[in-house]
């Protein structure tokens, strides 16, 4: 039986602390290494990861000669022999060093893509697995180890794989917990819509989360006619692309766009998508809305006309487009405030209130419009957040 996303949240956490060593089995793209980085984050864990498939003999634990006299030995009978150390891969240094510095911490490390190494390359991680030592190195009790590993024909459930991968050895099999993870729709919208803090935006673009949403199967597809597969990495692919798509001139959205998406999720979705991007007025863009003359805080009439015709997920799609790209264009300044003010207006009240809600968990710019407010130097700033204050107390009444 195979899990999805937010069971595994549960399930390999239980492997961990039972002490057994888990190995999640799923195909390309399905979002493993986002899943033991969730794990990580969420049992306070320092996560290191070794692709197994770019690893060579010898990577980790490499002979080296003696370095001073000590390690040579004079026998009575055989001459003198060398006492052969070890040098270790700097990951495995990095991890013993980290160890020894947060010795309460717990550590989690992934050997990713494990059945696609060469032979020689899982012979050599055996005992790391198995034994948890390499040579004469013993890994400290507080490091864990994840394995991760593509679907092979010999799997059950997974008969016509075709991936390039080498059976693992049936010791390997027999000492971990084979945990295989399916793509679940539901699952990976419920993640699509979380903030990326580092990037002050959703993970997934909203048009690509509308476009999902319209048709679940188009998460994980085949093109034939362009030999790809789409995954849910494709579609991340897609969303990142697309919003800096959204930064260009609409020449050069035309130009390129397609091919873009194309080169993600092969030639038939590929043209879906972009066809469906043409029904999202995608080319209102906030450099449109911000840059388009005459200068002054009120939209220039052709683009309110075209702001206005648009359904309200058009609209909100635009408006929060806009606040993705707040440090290109801030609030804080008197145009940029005034024209957003009067596109939100646009919106439904429960339209109105959705958005609102969403700029209440963006912390930094609540607190430059309520110093700009303060200020009360830009009439348009402070008219913007006193705005967001009534929108906000409509929950209220």
């Amino acid at each position: 039986m195979a899990l999805s996303y937010q069971a595994l949240l549960t399930a390999v956490p239980v492997v961990l602390k039972a002490g057994n060593v888990p190995n999640i089995v799923g195909e390309a793209g399905i979002g493993k290494s986002a899943l033991v980085a969730e794990v990580a984050k969420r049992m306070g864990a320092q996560l290191y990861t070794t692709v197994v498939s770019l690893s060579e003999k010898g990577d980790l634990a490499i002979p080296v000669p003696p370095l001073t006299s000590d390690s040579f030995i004079q026998t009575k009978r055989y001459g003198q022999l060398a006492d052969v150390q070890f040098g270790y891969a700097h990951t495995l240094i990095e991890i013993i060093q980290y160890a020894e510095q947060h010795p309460q911490q717990p550590i989690l490390w992934v050997l990713d893509e494990f059945n696609r190494g060469t032979q020689a390359v899982q012979s050599e991680l055996m005992n790391l697995v198995l034994q948890r030592t390499i040579n004469t190195l013993k890994l400290p009790e507080q490091v864990q180890l994840i394995i991760a590993e593509n679907p092979d024909a010999s799997m059950t459930g997974f008969e016509s794989s075709t991936y390039g991968v080498t059976a693992g050895d049936a010791a390997i099999k027999d000492r971990t917990v084979r945990l295989v993870m399916r793509a679940d729709a539901a699952d990976w919208l419920a993640w699509a819509k979380q903030v990326d803090e580092r990037m002050n935006r959703p993970n997934i673009h909203l048009l690509v989360q509308q476009f999902i949403s319209e048709d679940v199967t188009r998460l994980n597809q085949a093109d034939v006619q362009a030999d790809l597969t789409v995954t849910p990495r494709a579609w991340a692919r897609v969303s990142a692309n697309l919003y800096e798509i959204e930064k260009l001139p609409v020449h050069q959205q035309t130009a390129v766009a397609l091919d873009i998406f194309q080169g993600d999720v092969g030639t038939e979705l590929g043209l879906v998508f972009e066809q469906f991007l043409e029904q999202q007025a995608i080319h209102l863009t906030p450099a449109m809305i911000y840059d388009s003359q005459p200068v002054g805080a009120v939209v220039p009439a052709p683009i309110l006309k075209q702001f206005t015709a648009m359904n309200e997920i058009q609209k909100r799609t635009v408006l929060v487009s806009c606040l993705a790209l707040t440090t290109t264009y801030p609030l804080t300044d008197d145009q940029h405030a005034g024209r957003f003010m009067q596109l939100l207006q646009t919106l439904s009240q429960d339209g109105q209130f959705a958005l609102v809600q969403q700029i209440g968990h963006e912390r930094d710019l609540l607190k430059q419009l309520y110093t700009a407010n303060v200020a009360k130097q830009s009439p348009y700033v402070t008219a913007l957040y006193q705005y967001l204050q009534q929108v906000a107390s409509w929950s209220n009444q």
